[in-house]
């Protein structure tokens, strides 16, 4: 997929920030769209993809269970 997208998930990464999900779902919409910036007309779409893809990816995070890893909490 794309290079880029680096995993966030323990052992890869400990402490994630809602900075590195946001990189991450741009650089997957940036790579499903084939677009760097959308044009103006479609930058609410892209804009509102990324944020969707984010929260996505921030639940995901939040419930997978790692094996031999400590859940934070």
């Amino acid at each position: 997929m794309c290079r880029s997208i680096k995993t966030l998930r323990p052992p890869f990464a400990e402490d994630v920030t809602d900075q590195d999900v946001r990189a991450a779902a741009l650089q997957y919409v940036r790579k499903v769209s084939g677009f760097r910036a959308p044009a103006p007309h479609n930058a609410e779409a892209f804009d509102r993809a990324v944020e969707e893809i984010a929260r996505s990816t921030a639940a995901l995070l939040d419930t997978i269970e790692v094996r031999g890893a400590r859940r934070a909490g």
